[in-house]
């Protein structure tokens, strides 16, 4: 105590102590002066000591008997005032420590005495509490006296005196074991030997012990003596004294100095021998105590228990039990037995309530069970404590529930509502309601059959804070209200459960980290407590097999009683945090059991909770079948829930929140959920979340149950598995409350997050969860064979999370889980495999998309263990299925395209599995991928999959589902064809690599490399697996495709075929083209003419591609096409070929065979073809040599256009003029392309076709009707315009046979008639002069012919005659068209446009035209020797005169012009030609010929058009008079080189001109007109010119001319006579007109003849001549009489001449001479 030690507190001590003893002498001066002289004595000792001495305290103490006296005096005086004031200066000399032990004696012996007196009390107590806690001075006997001291007060009648006395005594006991705790703590370095103890109660045997634990131990004894209602040994002087009193000191002492007791034997000793039997003997009451029928009435036969005492030994045992359990190991097994019967139902209420309170304390100490349970349980012979304690629990909470309690007021009404009332709508139980305004409150409680029991707030959890054990004042046992016990138990239950898992688990942990650390275990200090046990244990194992088999033993000892009281109470419970306490508890008992591996009560729990988690009725079943694995009843879904919110209007015991259908195979109407049960399932949920990996087998039991609720609470799988809220779908199925509804999303989210955690499971874990899973979806889909209701998808949604959750190793769990979905997908349940597929489908995209290690790319085998589940889809025929697998196709090439590497050909075998059956969304979605895959992926596939591509591209054209789709897969083609081109040397490369490898692995295992082509290089190889494709498609029953396809192909073949090695031609030629052809050909034979109506819909059909035969003829025309133009661009390429030849052969047989089809297009395509090939018309050809590949994009130049009326709107030339024509043919250089077919045999087969074409095609028909095939023009104006190309080339060969043959054929083709329909197309308006194209191309052929005759050798020359034949053949048209065969033709005027009539063309502009080419041929070649010789121009003039001799009857007039015309030009040179030739005769059959056609031209019978106008009439004779000129210069002059009849005929005819009177032709209007007067004029002028021409060598000639003059003018002499006559007769009356024109004529002719003869010179006019004029001079003056003007005028001129021959008459003359 520092503070009384400073010099100030001394010198107030000393002060106060003068001052004490001068107030005490004051007090005793009057009554008692010894006190008074001993006070005034110890002022003056304190002054002394004060003076004297350093140390003043230690003097004082030395001295303190003395300094006290005076006091104690004082105090023996029993004065109050006195007393007090001496009692509170003892007190001060107490307070600092200056009392020495003999003072203190007489301090505590003045003490008793006033205590015997009764003075002061609490002053006294007060000294003693200040005198022991001070100082350590008052030992044993003194000691003991102040504390019977103490006890004696207690035990006064004053309360208060009472009350203090009993602290006081409480505060000394403890005063007492500090000190001995203090003096252990100074001494506790010193090692004592411990000395045997013998004897039991042997005092002498404390003689070891120190002098502060020799007085605890005293004190100890003797307070167990007086509880035991002995004598005490040291406690002098008792006079009285209370059990429940020492009990309670005695509790104090164990519970507060536990370690004096345990490291003391002396102590320990005790315990054993006197407290533990004392326990037991005070118990006896309440152990044999049975509480009888009638408690009170009867007298009971033994000692009823008492309640203080009775409270207060529990608190004893408690702590006995808590402090000292390993020294009393039996003992304490004796005192649980006892707690334990204490629950039984027959005793008392209260005693039952304080045991529980008991057992409670005893519950939140798990080290302390567990020392039981090792002490007991596990021991062989020994009482299972643990366990009894546990079932006796668990008894008790039953029999609360069995037995309603008894007296007590202050329950509430023990009634409850019906459990099994049926649903919400029962009346609601007025259990434990309490009315608070408007609102109900219910009591938190327990429930069941009948019982309620309220739930008191009695302790916080985990610590045991007991009601009535703590009631020391109570002597009546108190009224425990109802529901306390209960509560307690059920506390004990949690608090149990909680310490037990803590701790067990705590040390699992540690046993986990170390033996992780096994390095470090040996040295490690921090080792726990409870282990320390086990230290001696050297290994590490065997303390954990140790520890392991203690909390096995103690969860075996108290599962089975846990369970049962839970599960009641959890039955009962109708509060949420009493149920969530419950389920708490249950899951940790299920955890820790997973944990440590015992399987039957970790089943045992978890079932418990699943049960709870379902409706009543409907646990068993499920569970039941659950656990015994055997669906027995098959049980079965119904469809969607239909939500109905309701609020909670009514409140049962248990507030139903949500009603719904049960998931059975009949729905046995609804089953309700309670809140208890949610709450439930979300212990189930949070059991499963945090201790899934302990579960192993009973993950079933616990899907099983989520599944049945889940389907109860309508939630429905969403993507990625995830359960959502289903929506209505039919009948009002389920119904939820607001409540639920809020807590759904709750729920379906900690599902959700539950399987996500299957992410941290072990493998082994995992597996048993993916097949608890399994047979879960099992189960499921059994019950949903059969009908098309909802099925129950959890397992399948939440086979998928986990999947998704666990990519990280997904090896492990693929095979059984994509083995099971695709089960699934194969389901007849559309709902339920639709599910399996999602499932699947997400999976695999997951999987391909997740980040693995090694990454994918570098892992192949993991790659397709992903990719082949889908592949497996590809096997199932449901069409929804194998959407869902190419959606999925879809995504994972979107998203993962670019790195399935191995993957592909599973991939394209998915999109190339679809049939062509499968239906259009199918095939539709197929194909979406595959145009995903060629724009997109080409390049980063394998080449090798390229085949793959092909084919798959190449299947989707043969789909005949939807046209688009193939038309665009045959583009998809056309792409992947350019993409070869691009790539081809990094694909070849590859390929060759591959095929490499292959082929060593081939010969490894002994067997023949196998793949189509194969010869052929692998590059090669992918091209003709292309064009094979494109073939097939070729021949594609659907028009469009086919066309599309043949493009593409021919396209393909042209723009990219230049990659090609040399030796893949031949088989390009004989496998895929002409195999092609063929096919083509043979289709094209056989189709059906059958008229197609409409294309599908209401797409109308073009007439010319209105039957198959039509369409299929567009398919041969393409076809064909093509393959010519490959024969020409890459003639190159396949000449070199060993059998060119006979390739080309075969296709000239093709196009022959195509040109002689009954068909208008293809026939004329054929030709075009022909023409190709021949290079006539010539391709784009620069780009396509073979050093240099053509740019990718070569524009394939497409010669045959597209064709809308059937072949003609496309000529295939230019037809421009024909010398235009010709001059692309110069004869000196013919247009010979570089690389032309040298064989000469090439050109003659192909001139062998031609020839057989050109005949079969032309042949007129034999019969003739409607359908009679008739050739169309273009066809044959091609065919013609193919002959002068090939004649270039032929042309050295060419024979007069083939000139002939030609011949045949171009005159057929010229006479072949137009259809009607077809000729507003080619004919021109009939009146237009115009040639069609045919005959323009004939005429061109035969140019080329005479040109190259022109240049060619001399044998050629002889084919002249032959053109000139087939010319003049060629004019006689004009006159009269050819005739084809038999067929009618009718003249354009006539035909009708929509009839299949024939139409004659307009031969005459050919005529025409053929005319001027032989004139202009013939002034070219009129000398030639086989001209001459074979009467060309006998044959010219001849042809002539047909058109000549019909004149006006020609059917056109320029006809006969132009046969004058041209008659005049050959004439000009052909007959000096003639004259030249005169003596060989060659010429001789011509003059006759020729004399005739001018007779039948001059002279002609045809009557002129009576519209011809008077100017056209005069130059038609401006024409006669050309003719007349020709024969004037011409012929007459040569007369002597002519023959003579030959020039009679001419004289005759000159003369016949002359007169020309026909006057019966003419009618009176006409004749002014039609008497040729220039004519007859030209006539008479050449007669008298030639009569008196002074060439005249022949007498005879002379006479000739002469001859015909006289006829002349007696001609004229006859008429004018008769006409003077006939006028004569005829008076007023005029005559008729002809007559009238005939003398005008005869005035008119007179005039000129006398003109003539003045002109001639006068020798070469006869005398007669002359007189026969003048004779006609009479008769003509003879006609002045006549009325007629134009005879007057006409006589007019006739007179004049006249004048000449008026002159004197001369000498005679006579015969000429004068």
């Amino acid at each position: 105590m520092s503070c009384t030690n400073s010099p100030e507190a001394v010198k107030k001590l000393l002060e106060n102590m003068q001052s004490d003893l001068r107030a005490l002498s004051l007090e005793c001066k009057k009554k008692f002066p010894p006190v008074k002289e001993a006070a005034e004595s110890g002022i003056i000792k304190v002054k002394t000591i004060a003076a004297r001495s350093t140390e003043i305290l230690t003097a004082l103490k030395e001295n303190s008997s003395e300094v006290v006296q005076p006091f104690l005096m004082g105090c023996g005086t029993k004065e109050p005032k006195i007393t007090q004031l001496c009692l509170a200066a003892i007190q001060r000399l107490m307070s600092h420590e200056v009392v020495s032990e003999t003072a203190a004696g007489n301090i505590i012996n003045m003490l008793w005495q006033l205590m015997e007196n009764s003075l002061e009390e609490l002053k006294l107590l007060q000294t003693v509490l200040v005198l022991l806690t001070t100082n350590t001075v008052v030992h044993d006997e003194a000691l003991s006296k102040a504390i019977v001291l103490c006890f004696r007060l207690h035990f006064t009648k004053d309360n208060i005196t009472n009350n203090t006395a009993a602290a006081t005594v409480r505060q000394v006991v403890t005063v007492v074991f500090e000190r001995m705790v203090a003096e252990d703590e100074r001494h506790k370095d010193v090692v004592e030997q411990p000395v045997l103890v013998q004897g039991n109660s042997n005092r002498r045997s404390v003689s070891t012990l120190k002098p502060c634990a020799k007085d605890a131990y005293m004190l100890f004894q003797d307070l167990c003596q007086l509880v035991n209602a002995d004598a005490p040994y040291w406690l002098v002087g008792m006079t009285e004294m209370t059990r429940t009193f020492g009990l309670e000191l005695l509790e104090s002492v164990l519970n507060d100095f536990p370690q004096v007791f345990l490291q003391h034997q002396e102590f320990s000793f005790l315990l054993k021998e006197r407290v533990c039997p004392l326990v037991i003997k005070l118990f006896s009451p309440n152990i044999k105590f049975r509480q009888g029928s009638c408690t009170s009435s009867s007298p009971a036969p033994v000692e009823k228990p008492y309640f203080p005492i009775c409270m207060r030994l529990l608190r004893v045992v408690s702590v006995l039990i808590k402090q000292f359990y390993s020294l009393l190991v039996t003992e304490c097994e004796i005192f649980l037995s006892l707690l334990v019967k204490f629950l039984d139902a027959d005793k008392p209420q209260w005693l039952r309530a304080v045991a529980v309170e008991s057992i409670h304390r005893l519950c939140v100490q798990p080290q302390l069970l567990r020392s039981f349970c090792q002490s007991y349980d596990m021991k062989q012979h020994s009482t299972k404590v643990f366990r009894d304690i546990v079932n006796a629990l668990g008894s008790f909470i039953q029999s609360l529930f069995l037995v309603p309690t008894t007296g007590t007021p202050s329950a509430t009404t023990n009634q409850a509502g019906n459990n099994n009332s049926g649903g919400p709508a029962s009346a609601p139980a007025n259990s434990g309601m309490l009315g608070m305004g408007g609102g109900v409150t219910v009591l938190p409680a327990f429930e069941y059959r009948g019982t309620w029991i309220p739930i008191l707030t009695v302790t916080v959890q985990g610590s045991a804070k007991a009601t009535y054990l703590e009631m020391l004042d109570k002597v009546e046992p108190p009224t425990i209200p109802e529901g306390y016990a209960m509560s307690v138990a059920f506390h004990c239950l949690l608090d149990l459960v909680r310490g037990i898992t803590t701790m067990i688990e705590g040390e699992l942990g540690q046993v986990e980290t170390e033996s992780q650390a096994t390095t470090e275990t040996a040295s490690s200090p921090a080792q726990s407590s409870e282990q320390q046990d086990f230290q001696s244990a050297s290994d590490q194992m065997d303390k954990e097999t140790v520890s392991r088999a203690v909390w096995e033993e103690m969860v075996n000892a108290c599962w089975c009683g846990l369970l049962a009281a839970l599960s009641l109470l959890l039955d009962a419970s109708t509060d949420e945090a009493a149920t969530e306490n419950i389920l708490k508890a249950e899951l940790t008992m299920a955890a820790l059991c997973g944990r440590l591996g015992l399987v039957t009560s970790r089943d045992a729990f978890i079932t418990a909770i699943c049960k709870g988690s379902l409706p009543p009725h409907y646990a068993l079943t499920v569970l039941n079948t659950t656990t015994a694995a055997t669906l027995s009843s098959k049980s079965y879904s119904i469809q969607g829930q239909n939500v109905q919110m309701i609020s909670p209007s009514s409140e049962s015991h248990q507030q139903v929140v949500a009603v719904g259908q049960p998931l059975a195979v009949q729905p046995q109407g609804t089953v309700m959920l309670t809140s208890k049960n949610i709450q439930c399932m979300r212990t189930l949920l949070n059991l499963a979340h945090c201790h899934g990996a302990v579960l192993g087998t009973s993950w079933q039991l616990v899907l099983a149950t989520l599944q049945h609720l889940v389907w109860i609470l309508g939630l429905k799988p969403g993507s990625g598995g995830a359960l959502k809220p289903g929506r209505a779908v039919e009948g009002p199925s389920t119904v939820l409350t607001t409540a639920v509804m809020t807590d759904l999303p709750v729920i379906s989210n900690i599902l959700s997050r539950l399987f996500e955690s299957s992410q941290y499971l072990d493998d082994v874990s995992l597996h048993h969860l993916i097949n608890a899973l399994c047979s879960l979806s099992l189960e499921a889909m059994d019950m949903a064979y059969g009908n098309n209701k909802e099925p129950s998808l959890f397992a399948v949604a939440k086979l998928l999370e986990t999947g998704l959750v666990n990519m990280h190793r997904i090896e492990i769990l693929w095979r059984p889980l994509t083995g099971h979905l695709l089960e699934v997908c194969q389901h007849p349940n559309s709902r339920m495999r639709e599910w399996g597929a999602e499932a699947l489908t997400s999976l695999i995209k997951a999987g391909l998309t997740f980040n693995h290690d090694p990454p994918l790319s570098q892992n192949q085998r993991l790659q397709l263990l992903l990719l082949n589940p889908l592949k497996e889809l590809s096997s199932i025929i449901h069409p929804d299925i194998r959407l869902k697998q190419l959606e999925c196709v879809l995504q994972i090439l979107q998203s993962q395209g670019d790195s399935l590497g191995p993957g592909w050909p599973l991939v394209l075998g998915v999109m190339g599995a679809i049939r062509n059956d499968q239906g259009e969304s199918l095939i539709r979605t197929a194909f979406q991928c595959l145009q995903l895959v060629v724009t997109d992926f080409l390049p980063t596939m394998p080449c090798t999959c390229l085949q793959i591509v092909v084919d798959v591209a190449g299947s989707f054209g043969l789909h005949n589902q939807e046209l688009n789709i193939s038309l665009t897969s045959i583009g998809l083609l056309w792409n992947i064809s350019d993409y070869f081109f691009q790539r081809g040397e990094t694909i070849e490369k590859e390929l060759n690599r591959e095929e490499a490898a292959q082929q060593k692995q081939a010969e490894e295992k002994g067997v023949v490399l196998n793949r189509p082509f194969h010869p052929a290089p692998p590059f090669d190889c992918l091209w003709l697996c292309l064009y094979a494709k494109l073939g097939e498609l070729c021949v594609d029953p659907r028009p469009a495709v086919r066309k599309s396809a043949g493009q593409t192909l021919f396209s393909t073949i042209g723009a990219h075929g230049t990659l090609l090695q040399h030796s893949t031609w031949h088989t390009v030629i004989w496998k895929v083209l002409f195999h092609l052809l063929d096919r083509v050909r043979e289709a094209s034979t056989t189709a059906d003419k059958e008229k197609i109506e409409s294309g599908g819909g209401n797409i109308l059909i073009h007439h010319s591609r209105d039957t198959a035969e039509k369409q299929w003829a567009e398919t041969w025309v393409l076809t064909l096409a093509g393959v010519a133009r490959i024969f020409n661009t890459r003639r190159y390429l396949l000449q070199p070929l060993g059998d060119f030849p006979k390739a080309w052969d075969v296709l000239l047989d093709h196009i022959q065979s195509a040109a002689l089809s009954k068909n208008n297009e293809v026939s004329l395509a054929a030709l075009k073809s022909f023409q190709e090939i021949l290079q006539i018309v010539s391709p784009m050809r620069d780009s396509d040599k073979p050093e240099t590949p053509p740019a990718v994009n070569v524009p394939v130049p497409v010669l045959i256009g597209p064709m809308s009326a059937p072949g003609l709107s496309r000529p295939f030339m230019r037809t421009d003029s024909i010398g235009e024509r010709l001059a692309r043919y110069p004869g000196s250089e013919p247009s010979i392309v570089t690389d032309e077919i040298e064989d000469l045999n090439l050109w003659w087969a192909a001139w062998n076709t031609w020839y057989r074409i050109g005949s079969e095609s032309t042949k007129p028909p034999l019969t003739c009707d409607k359908l009679t095939f008739i050739p169309s023009q273009p066809f044959l104006t091609a065919l013609i315009q193919i002959f002068p190309a090939l004649y270039q080339h032929i042309k050295t060969g060419f024979s007069m046979d083939d000139l002939q043959k030609l011949g045949i054929i171009l005159h057929s083709a010229v006479s072949v008639p137009i259809s009607s329909d077809a000729s507003p197309f080619i004919l021109p308006s009939y009146t237009e002069a115009v040639l069609t194209s045919l005959q323009e191309a004939v005429l061109t052929a035969l140019d080329v012919l005479q040109k190259a005759i022109c240049i060619g050798p001399e044998n050629m020359q002889i084919m002249y005659p032959a053109i000139f034949d087939q010319l003049l053949a060629f004019v006689e048209f004009s006159c009269k068209p050819p005739q084809y065969g038999q067929l009618e033709t009718k003249h354009i005027a006539n035909a009708k446009y929509n009839q299949a009539e024939w139409v004659a063309l307009n031969y005459v502009p050919f005529a025409e035209r053929s005319l001027e080419v032989v004139v202009d041929l013939y002034q070219k070649t009129a000398c030639h020797k086989a001209v001459v010789n074979e009467k060309v121009l006998q044959n010219v003039i001849k042809t002539l005169r047909i058109p000549l001799s019909l004149k006006y009857a020609c059917p056109s007039e320029t006809t006969w012009k132009l046969a004058v015309s041209s008659l005049l030009k050959v004439l000009s040179i052909g007959l000096p030609v003639a004259r030249q030739h005169a003596s060989s005769g060659k010429f001789d059959s011509m003059w006759p010929e020729l004399a005739s056609t001018f007779e039948d031209f001059l002279f002609t019978k045809s009557i002129p058009p009576d519209n011809l106008s008077i100017q056209e009439f005069q130059r038609n004779e401006n024409i006669d008079v050309e003719v007349v000129q020709l024969i004037s210069t011409e012929i007459l002059p040569y007369a002597n080189f002519i023959p003579k009849d030959f020039v009679g005929q001419i004289m005759t005819m000159l003369n016949k001109g002359s007169i020309h009177s026909q006057s019966s032709s003419f009618t009176e209007a006409e004749i002014d007109i039609r008497m040729r007067e220039e004519f007859s004029k030209m006539c008479f002028e050449t007669l008298l010119q030639f009569s008196f021409s002074n060439k005249v060598t022949t007498p005879q000639e002379g006479y000739i001319s002469r001859m015909a003059l006289s006829v002349l003018l007696k001609r004229s002499q006859d008429v004018l006579h008769r006409y003077i006559e006939d006028e004569r007769l005829s008076g007023k009356c005029p005559l008729p007109r002809q007559q009238v024109t005939e003398i005008i004529f005869v005035l008119k002719a007179v005039s000129t003849l006398i003109d003539s003869l003045k002109k001639t010179l006068p020798e070469n006019v006869d005398g007669n001549t002359w007189a026969q004029v003048i004779a006609l001079y009479p008769t003509l003056v003879e006609c002045i009489t006549c009325s007629s003007p134009e005879i007057c005028s006409a006589l007019k001129e006739a007179l004049s001449p006249f004048k000449d021959f008026m002159h004197p008459p001369a000498s005679k003359v006579q015969n000429g001479e004068s």
